[in-house]
């Protein structure tokens, strides 16, 4: 289904004349043997998306926003001896995400398609202009042989950031670059990594999340090889600039963090239910962070909890939110379907509850909690999703097939795109490889939705 290598180094450029109907924008057909996510961007005027077409080529769709026609390019690869395809080709592992970013001048950045292999990176030549997307495979040029996770983002001044894991699992640390535009050449922000395993273990971590404190906050869990079961130890620091980081008392922290220097929220061991495809993070009306996660209890069911920040040099508040009679029992290598997700802790409502909303095998709600004593007033049901009904079934005729989706939002408007694939397979090749399946786009008023929890292994 690949095609030649002659082919895969040809710069492709097309124009897309997408149909606007009741069914949605179709953008493109794109791969469905398994879920790997893509990038959907609306900023500064413009929407870009990248994502796998029906031959797993990296493609990367953009447009103005108000425009019915989308202008798609195809970057060109190298070859990936060791993963056995080219650079631009996605294999059968679901950690190949991409991820896109706007920097000040409106030039986009691309990479993804990492997994423990050299960076893909690109990088548009001319503002918003998908077909100069120019392939450049490096930034500083150093610790970029064994990559995965890559993350744009930005700081406090809009300057863009990017952060990655060198190393693999259970050996690994988080890397963190910074880029300029005047000199459009990128630079490590700090002279060590941020996290960092020591040759031990790495770091799960979530992205860094800017709170209404004005500080960005970080949470992660440790692991010690690579199997998922090993996670542990829970732990937060917090930063303002990304340099200078400190515990939720404001307690500096040196650099970089490790396994015994960092604030630890809950001391989890392995194989006692920490998961990092099954943790997130939100604020109370304090404005002080509230991580709810997932892990056994001392009868070894799975349970959700909240945490925050106690007093000064004090454990942090822990409590059970969930009254669960099941385990989710995991372990071992590759991309694992998450039985459990957890939405962020968000406040909601005239009474400034924290709502969290929940998935687990026996259904779906919404917990209602006081936000300052973290105890449950109630559970609802979740929000109707914003798809509706009809697009939220499968539609291809191929058994098990499950309905992907990813949205932005911007200006009181949300797009979501939609496309199907079958679940994931530990990231292992499947027999037989389904049809591609049509990538659409639809756009909604601004509403709320439910929140899954984040995904990664």
């Amino acid at each position: 289904m690949q095609r030649t290598c002659l082919t895969l180094l040809v710069f492709v450029f097309a124009h897309i004349c997408a149909r606007a109907d009741a069914a949605g924008q179709l953008v493109d057909r794109v791969w469905s043997g398994h879920p790997v996510s893509f990038a959907f961007l609306t900023e500064q005027g413009h929407q870009f998306i990248a994502y796998y077409d029906a031959d797993r080529r990296i493609t990367v769709a953009g447009r103005r926003l108000g425009s019915t026609g989308w202008s798609r390019f195809q970057p060109p690869g190298v070859p990936v001896p060791k993963a056995g395809r080219d650079s631009n080709v996605t294999g059968w592992d679901s950690h190949n995400y991409l991820t896109l970013a706007l920097d000040h001048e409106g030039h986009l950045h691309l990479s993804g398609n990492l997994h423990n292999n050299p960076l893909v990176y690109y990088r548009s030549r001319l503002p918003f202009n998908v077909a100069s997307l120019e392939r450049l495979d490096r930034m500083t040029g150093d610790r970029e042989r064994n990559t995965t996770y890559p993350v744009f983002f930005k700081n406090a001044s809009g300057n863009l950031l990017f952060r990655y894991r060198d190393g693999g699992s259970g050996n690994g640390s988080d890397i963190y670059n910074v880029y300029n535009d005047a000199t459009r050449s990128w630079s490590h922000l700090l002279n060590t990594p941020l996290l960092d395993g020591q040759g031990r273990r790495n770091a799960y971590a979530l992205n860094p999340l800017l709170g209404p404190d004005g500080r960005f906050h970080l949470v992660w869990m440790w692991r010690d090889t690579p199997d998922a079961a090993t996670n542990h130890t829970l732990s937060y620091a917090r930063s303002r600039d990304f340099i200078h980081w400190e515990t939720s008392d404001g307690r500096a922290l040196g650099l970089p963090i490790t396994l015994d220097t960092g604030e630890v929220i809950d001391p989890a061991k392995p194989r006692q239910g920490l998961i990092n495809m099954t943790f997130n993070l939100g604020f109370d009306t304090a404005n002080r962070p509230v991580v709810v996660y997932h892990r056994y209890d001392e009868g070894g069911k799975s349970q959700a909890y909240v945490a925050r920040p106690a007093a000064a040099q004090a454990p942090w508040q822990i409590t059970q939110v969930s009254a669960w009679d099941f385990r989710w029992q995991f372990g071992g290598g590759g991309s694992l379907n998450a039985e459990v997700q957890l939405g962020a802790p968000r406040l909601s409502g005239a009474d400034a509850s924290l709502a969290i909303d929940y998935l687990n095998p026996a259904g779906k709600g919404r917990w209602l909690l006081d936000s300052r004593t973290l105890a449950t007033l109630r559970t609802i049901p979740p929000p109707a999703p914003i798809l509706p009904a009809a697009l939220q079934t499968t539609r291809a005729a191929t058994p098990g097939m499950e309905v992907q989706t990813i949205q932005t939002r911007h200006a009181g408007r949300r797009w979501v795109l939609r496309w199907e694939t079958l679940p994931r397979n530990r990231d292992l090749p499947r027999k037989e490889t389904p049809p591609p399946t049509e990538l659409r786009l639809y756009e909604f008023p601004d509403a709320e939705t439910f929140s899954a929890g984040v995904v990664g292994s």
